[in-house]
């Protein structure tokens, strides 16, 4: 397993981190198997959806906010419960299929880290399982 840093920017955003999970598969050394993205933050999620059409994560965080206001009538102290709920909605990993030592997705997929709460620093765990170089 290793870990990646994904630096967010915004208090709500998608970044793709389609090439840093490829590049993560390349550093272990899996050719045939599957990787495995895990996200450590319960403010922030995972998900695999279009990548070639800006509009569609706009419109992803769109609904949401409208199912998740930021503001409503939740107990949770810190004052980001909308976060903690959009972070479950959306799941705290992606699995996906490895072959030949490339990702298997299909033609407009990205990998996305969802952010709920930030601008901040965060982690993802990734860990292959399958056929390595050399075994």
């Amino acid at each position: 397993m290793i870990e990646k840093t994904v630096p967010t920017s915004g208090h709500a955003e998608f970044v793709d981190v389609t090439g840093l999970v490829a590049g993560a598969v390349a550093e272990l050394g899996l050719v045939d198997g599957a990787v495995l993205v895990f996200n450590p933050h319960t403010t922030a999620g995972l998900t695999i959806n279009e990548g070639a059409d800006p509009d569609v994560v706009t419109d992803m965080l769109g609904v949401l906010d409208g199912l998740v206001p930021w503001r409503g009538n939740y107990r949770h102290a810190e004052g980001n419960a909308a976060a903690h709920v959009k972070a479950s909605l959306m799941g705290s990993s992606v699995t996906v299929p490895v072959a030949g030592g490339r990702l298997q997705l299909g033609t407009w997929q990205k990998i996305w880290f969802c952010e709920f709460d930030g601008p901040r620093r965060r982690r993802l765990w990734i860990s292959v399982a399958g056929d390595h170089r050399g075994t």
